[in-house]
């Protein structure tokens, strides 16, 4: 018996026929995926899908979702969402100063008319279409306006401009949403310019408001001397209406008294007050009526008695 035994093979041999299948297998699997992946397509929400078999734009387009294709056929999409764009461009405004303009346009395209204006136009509408357009349009619309005036009409300018713009994207199925003017710059020769006009005008202002502020204290200060004056004459003239008022209540009273007095007089009623006013002398001379003017004493029995027995 020999020392050496000889090996058994234990790998399982593949045939040549069951090589080929696997091959076989595989070639059908990947040709499966690849029709799957040509033959379908997936549209995102916002877009619109322009078909096209060999070139030739088709007369459908496809919406959001899953779809089944020709593999031959090739699929563009147009982004129907609001999409904003910036831009910058220089314009001369009525009297002739340049201006540069910083702004930005906010547009989308209608899904109806996606094919239309990838048709006429193609996916680049933008800067073939609606840029050249809108910057014309700036330019037209700042020419309108002084540049004196421009900064304070940026609401107008961009209203105006989109309004502009609008009219003439309708046709192509763009909507123009919004135009906003971001900054205006002057060139530095007319921006001196102008702060130098301001710092006059603020000046001036200052000037006339303080002249005003004299002026209404002027004018206040002779209002108070006014009112000073009435014041004092509407004083005196009470003082002197109180004054007459009393003087005529007195005159008023002392006529009263002297009517009364006048009414309560009588003959003898007078010849006792001259008897009681009489001071005992006569007259050293009298005229020939004047002793008739002096007063005659009447006495009583009794006092004529006592007088008698005086005697």
């Amino acid at each position: 018996m020999s020392q050496f035994t000889t090996p058994v093979n234990t790998r399982k041999t593949v045939s040549p026929k069951g090589t080929k299948a696997l091959v076989l297998a595989l070639i059908v699997i990947l040709a499966a995926l690849v029709i799957f992946f040509r033959c379908t397509v997936q549209i995102d929400t916002g877009y619109t899908a322009i078909v096209t078999t060999f070139g030739k734009v088709e007369d459908y387009t496809l919406e959001a979702g899953f779809h089944m294709k020709s593999p031959f056929q090739e699929i563009i999409l147009m982004d129907n969402r609001e999409q904003k764009t910036p831009f910058s461009t220089q314009a001369f405004s009525s009297d002739i100063q340049q201006v540069d303009i910083v702004g930005s346009i906010n547009y989308a395209i209608n899904k109806s008319t996606a094919m239309t204006l990838f048709k006429e136009v193609g996916t680049d509408y933008f800067s073939k279409l609606v840029n050249p357009r809108m910057l014309e349009n700036t330019k037209a619309v700042f020419s309108k306006y002084t540049a004196e005036n421009l900064v304070s009409a940026r609401e107008q300018l961009s209203i105006q401009i989109r309004d502009n713009l609008s009219r003439e994207m309708e046709r192509y199925g763009i909507s123009i949403i919004s135009v906003s003017i971001e900054n205006i710059d002057f060139t530095d020769a007319f921006t001196d310019a102008v702060e130098a006009k301001q710092v006059a005008a603020q000046r001036k202002l200052q000037a006339e408001i303080e002249q005003e502020q004299k002026t209404m204290e002027t004018q206040q200060a002779a209002q108070r001397q006014k009112i000073e004056a009435d014041a004092k004459a509407e004083v005196v003239k009470i003082n002197a209406d109180a004054e007459a008022y009393s003087t005529k209540v007195k005159a008023e009273a002392e006529a009263e008294a002297n009517q009364k007095i006048a009414q309560s007089l009588t003959e003898n009623l007078i010849r006792f007050t001259q008897i009681n006013n009489w001071n005992g002398q006569l007259p050293t001379y009298v005229s020939g009526g004047a002793a008739e003017a002096l007063p005659v004493l009447t006495l009583n029995a009794g006092e004529s008695a006592s007088q008698e027995t005086g005697k």
